[in-house]
């Protein structure tokens, strides 16, 4: 075997194997090791007696843990939570906690599992496994559907700061956000801009504990189904929701906002765009794993410039700019009726 191809081989050895810390994380999170060990260190004994675990199988899972720097192991067996470990705990600035069970969860994880069929028909593998389709499945869960909530925030607590540095709401005085779960974006927007009123729709099951959130803010909780109508307002934000939808079900999302608008109104549409020139694909490994991610769980898809140009064309409003939102991979893109 020559060296180019063992460290070919390596490379994809390394990819191949890449699930399997990731469970890890993921294990630690569901178990709540970070937050049993808030308090401090603790012998492995009682550890596993507060996350009601198998002591042995919770001493070889925390010792996978410590190679990945998630905890300490001391010889004793004593485990103490680190640094990175703790952005598994639930609230925690920068929590990834839920976003690992989210996607390392067994539905997540069973729909990546039946990627090929998804390619053979295009369509997505959780409706196929479970029966139902995604959203539908998480309203007849709450434990899932607070977890999914919880994950879209902690993405949303970190790209937030860029996203709202980079959306023009000169005058506007009442911003909609729509498929907005637990209102962390919008109580963003609210406390950058004094004087601008908010208003959360979404789902009855998807709010969450907006009420916290947004506590203080000026805004209301509208709960509904934006495929059918959304509430009256200057300005909408959508952030990462159309991505969960074909364009046959985005566009009707689209109808929704368009019969609702005002003239001079905008559409604030908060996604990545995928980029065209392979030379910059390299830099966007995430945006296209998210894609694929869209393929087996929803059904929608990642969009190019022009995608989103046709899109919203087609649901009646004008791309008037695009403005990217660095670090945080997403770009805002403010269309206004045609």
């Amino acid at each position: 075997m020559t060296t180019t191809t063992t460290a070919n081989r390596d490379r994809l050895i390394g990819m191949l194997f890449g699930f399997f810390p990731a469970q890890v994380l993921q294990t630690v999170a569901q178990l709540d090791v970070a937050e049993h060990l808030a308090g401090g260190p603790l012998p492995v004994t009682d550890l596993a007696v507060r996350t009601a675990t198998d002591p042995d199988a919770l001493y070889r899972l925390v010792r996978a843990a410590s190679i990945l720097g998630l905890v300490e192991l001391d010889p004793d067996g004593t485990v103490t939570v680190t640094p990175d470990g703790t952005l598994l705990r639930r609230g925690e600035p920068g929590s990834v906690g839920r976003l690992a069970m989210l996607f390392c969860g067994k539905q997540t994880w069973g729909c990546w599992g039946d990627m090929a069929e998804s390619v053979r028909t295009g369509d997505n593998a959780w409706e196929r496994l479970t029966g139902r389709s995604t959203f539908a499945f998480f309203d007849a869960d709450p434990e899932l559907s607070d977890t999914f909530t919880e994950a879209m925030a902690e993405g949303t607590r970190a790209a937030a700061p860029a996203i709202v540095d980079h959306t023009d709401l000169d005058g506007v005085s009442t911003l909609a956000d729509l498929g907005g779960g637990n209102g962390t974006l919008l109580a963003a927007y609210l406390r950058a801009n004094p004087g601008l009123r908010g208003i959360l729709f979404d789902g009855p099951g998807a709010v969450g504990d907006a009420a916290e959130v947004l506590g203080g803010c000026p805004a209301e909780i509208v709960t509904g189904d934006f495929f059918t109508s959304v509430p009256a307002a200057d300005a909408y934000v959508v952030k990462s929701v159309l991505h969960d939808w074909d364009d046959e079900r985005s566009l009707a999302i689209l109808a929704s906002v368009r019969a609702a608008i005002p003239d001079g109104g905008a559409l604030l549409v908060v996604e990545p765009v995928v980029p065209t020139d392979p030379g910059a694909l390299a830099e966007r490994h995430t945006l296209l794993m998210s894609d694929l991610n869209m393929l087996v769980c929803t059904g929608g898809k990642e969009r190019t410039h022009a995608e989103f140009d046709d899109l919203l064309s087609r649901g009646g409003f004008r791309l008037e700019s695009v403005t990217p939102c660095p670090p945080s991979g997403y770009s805002v893109l403010r269309a206004v009726p045609a």
